[in-house]
């Protein structure tokens, strides 16, 4: 990505695993672990979600949370742009579409989505909210 090449299924799939493996260990351990990725479609959440061993596959009900950070292209555009510009961020704007194209998600899933643009205080008091008190679906 940093050279402005999309990732393909190969590169995703083996990167997501690793982070499932992660997310089993914090999950066996009992902890509240948080995980910042773009499990862009239904099957990469699906692999995050079997780090939970008790998870059903296709039931959504699971240890395992998602939230989407929803914000209008432009909006993520503009911060993508300002990040490489700081030398904060290693995939440039260009390839931002393709992302937004990849992008699948289904209601029965229960993602919670939550306002990216608000100040961050808010946006992790929105998330605690509906992680503490879910949302019913």
């Amino acid at each position: 990505m940093k050279n402005g090449i999309p990732l393909s299924e190969a590169d995703r799939i083996p990167w997501l695993e690793t982070l499932r493996d992660s997310l089993k260990g914090g999950i066996a351990n009992g902890e509240f672990v948080i995980l910042g990725c773009s499990a862009l479609q239904p099957h990469y959440r699906e692999i995050l979600r079997s780090a939970d061993q008790n998870y059903k596959p296709g039931s959504y009900v699971c240890k395992v949370k998602f939230v989407l950070l929803d914000a209008p292209a432009e909006v993520l555009a503009a911060r993508l742009e300002r990040r490489a510009a700081e030398g904060k961020h290693f995939m440039p704007a260009k390839l931002l579409q393709s992302q937004l194209d990849l992008l699948q998600i289904e209601e029965s899933e229960g993602i919670i989505k939550v306002d990216a643009t608000l100040e961050p205080s808010t946006i992790v008091n929105k998330i605690q909210d509906s992680i503490v008190k879910p949302q019913s679906h």
